[in-house]
């Protein structure tokens, strides 16, 4: 598929696309015209890649990861190291700390909303 319907498939950008591949993080064949042209795999490894950007990890690291994981063929992931692991799960951690976080942000919001909506009806609102 060409870089315009693997945009439309994925929800991404081209331009996004386009920065992926100079990050290694997808790589496309050419046609005798320069087009990118991209296999089916293409579609579930981009949508990938935008799930581990929202989790807060780097390209960097995310290139590094891709190739330990499973696509959607169920390949064993043959490239991990301990430092590796030992960087996705220091990065777990801090997405469990957030998470602690934002429940206690939450608490914060919702005691206050009940605060003052018992205000309001005191008011006879």
């Amino acid at each position: 598929m060409r870089i315009g319907e693997l945009a439309r498939r994925s929800g991404v950008s081209e331009r996004s696309l386009r920065y992926y591949e100079q990050q290694a993080l997808l790589r496309s064949e050419r046609t005798p015209g320069g087009q990118r042209e991209y296999g089916e795999w293409a579609v579930d490894r981009v949508i990938r890649i935008q799930a581990l950007y929202a989790a807060g990890l780097h390209s960097r690291t995310i290139a590094r990861l891709l190739p330990c994981m499973r696509d959607a063929d169920g390949g064993p992931n043959e490239f991990a190291t301990p430092q590796l692991v030992d960087e996705l799960v220091a990065e777990r951690e801090r997405i469990d700390r957030m998470m602690a976080d934002l429940a206690r942000s939450r608490e914060v919001l919702n005691e206050a909303i009940e605060s003052a909506s018992t205000g309001l009806d005191r008011a006879g609102r």
